[in-house]
């Protein structure tokens, strides 16, 4: 069976869940595969000004191997529009065209990893003998107003067609399986290829500790905790790696010190001076869906985790090395709790190949 993959980041970005799944059914199957790059489902913003960067300047970040074939759809950015279909379909004919040449080499499974209306126009044409829908967030809580009530619908049409429904966390699993008979929870995993061998884990002695969060710094960032973590640690250095896409309020303690982002080999590199590790999101709507890939590069890294009480790691408090803050519980001694975790390489080894991409397709496999 060949795919037909519909994804939510272009293939030119850090290597995520949607390339590892596409490469996945790849080594299972022998097929080729037909990957749909995103584009505009909402109406642009100003600081989406600020995030483009000339053709020139982008680096290729991943090869694009040859049993990929890459398609850029062109589209107004009015989607939430009525109508706004009608007025894109002509711009997607040569998506259109190539779907028709692929799915004619033989049975095609078309999976969904970001809703639509191209999406929703590719599964009414029928061409597929099996469809999916990774649902790996809660996007509508992405957008806000009109754009946010679109993308719900089209979100609701499209899970209502498919045949299988993945959900990234338990809370999307228990969301649609209101909606749809056929849902599997499929939890996001680590890339195993990619983590670094453990140095010796036996605990440093002297000076000050090092918190550490690697990963993107944006609306969901929790930055009251994180200040009130650095003002109960005077000591103690709180290091955060990553891109800023929303700036952290003035003041900051002078123990937080920002680093700029980095690739992801360097980035789990630096994880390795890391004494205890960082997940400090806010728990709201757009979290409760989440569950974090980090998490599972923390543990394989046998790394203890103090995080906030949100979404997947809400259910994580009794796992060993995991510290979740309660509204009520007081940080200082949270962090010596989590200092004091004995890291055991053997044990995150075993982790880590038990939450490996490959493993967790093999396991929910539907092909």
């Amino acid at each position: 069976m060949r795919l037909v993959y519909l994804s939510p980041v272009p293939w030119n970005s850090f290597a995520q869940r949607p390339h590892k799944f596409v490469q996945w059914f790849h080594e299972r199957t022998g097929k080729p595969v037909l990957w749909v790059e995103p584009y505009p489902t909402r109406f642009p913003k100003l600081q989406d000004i600020r995030r483009l960067q000339p053709a020139q300047q982008q680096k290729a970040l991943i090869d694009t191997p040859p049993w990929l074939n890459i398609l850029k759809p062109a589209g107004l950015p009015i989607e939430p529009l009525p109508g706004s279909a009608l007025l894109n379909r002509y711009l997607w004919r040569p998506i259109f065209e190539a779907h028709e040449r692929f799915c004619g080499g033989g049975k095609t499974c078309l999976a969904i990893g970001k809703p639509s209306l191209l999406a929703l126009s590719l599964l009414k044409r029928r061409r597929h003998s099996a469809s999916l829908y990774d649902a790996m967030d809660d996007f509508p809580a992405f957008y806000e107003g009109l754009s946010r009530m679109a993308f719900a619908r089209r979100e609701a049409l499209i899970a209502g067609s498919v045949d299988l429904i993945w959900a990234s966390s338990s809370a999307l699993r228990d969301r649609w399986s209101r909606h749809h008979e056929n849902v599997q929870l499929v939890l996001n995993g680590l890339d195993l290829a990619a983590m670094p061998s453990l140095p010796d884990l036996r605990p440093r002695t002297g000076g000050g500790k090092v918190f550490g969060y690697v990963g993107t710094i944006a609306s969901w960032f929790d930055w009251d905790w994180l200040i009130a973590l650095a003002h109960s640690r005077p000591d103690d250095e709180i290091r955060l790696i990553g891109p800023v896409f929303e700036p952290p309020p003035p003041g900051l303690p002078g123990n937080i010190r920002m680093l700029p982002e980095r690739d992801h080999a360097s980035a789990l590199e630096a994880m390795l001076d890391f004494d205890v590790a960082l997940i400090p999101f806010r728990k709201n709507q757009l979290t409760h869906s989440v569950d974090p890939i980090k998490y599972y590069e923390y543990r394989a890294l046998a790394l203890p985790i103090l995080s906030t009480d949100f979404g997947e790691m809400s259910l994580r408090a009794h796992e060993p090395g995991v510290f979740i803050s309660q509204p009520q519980a007081e940080l200082r001694t949270l962090a010596e709790q989590a200092l004091r975790f004995r890291r055991n390489g053997a044990s995150a080894l075993e982790f880590a190949k038990e939450n490996a991409w490959e493993q967790r397709f093999d396991v929910a496999n539907a092909f």
